[in-house]
């Protein structure tokens, strides 16, 4: 069962709320529960031997937070920093880690019917991070499974390369 009906079952048919963040050409969202804030795009600390799309760590009151680049993890070329690049800060799992978006764009209601399972794509695609593509009026959303994107097993490596 997808995780957009689970979701949407629990809500009884109430609307689900995502965040809405581009990605090169491309807008993602991913569920407004798991956002704990943004920020802007600040320097981070690199880890010796943490994958490419793992930027470092930052200090955030206190906690440090590993810091992904999205741009990189899903090969959408080569990115940059700019005032428009956003951190979202997520809590997962009781984990609090950072994904870097290129830019945020509003918070989007979408009623279950609004959703649609993602296309089977085959091997050019990993469909198994999608929840489904949320349509509004002519926009279309990717929307990311957040939790089981960040906890993937080459996701993992946060927590190794952290502790």
């Amino acid at each position: 069962m997808h995780e957009i009906n689970k979701q949407a079952e629990a809500a009884t048919g109430k609307a689900l709320e995502f965040l809405a963040f581009t990605l090169g050409q491309e807008e993602y969202g991913v569920d407004i529960q798991k956002v704990q804030e943004l920020r802007g795009y600040d320097t981070v600390t690199r880890i010796a031997n943490a994958p490419e799309h793992i930027k470092g760590v930052v200090n955030l009151r206190g906690i440090i937070v590993p810091i992904v680049d999205m741009r990189i993890k899903f090969n959408l070329g080569t990115p940059s920093y700019d005032q428009f690049t956003v951190v979202i800060i997520l809590n997962i799992a009781s984990r609090v880690m950072g994904m870097v978006v290129d830019s945020v764009s509003d918070v989007i209601t979408l009623s279950p019917e609004q959703v649609r399972p993602a296309p089977e794509m085959g091997a050019l695609l990993d469909t198994e991070y999608l929840i489904g593509l949320g349509t509004l009026d002519e926009r279309m959303l990717i929307l990311v499974d957040i939790d089981k994107l960040m906890s993937s097993s080459d996701m993992a490596l946060i927590e190794r390369a952290t502790l």
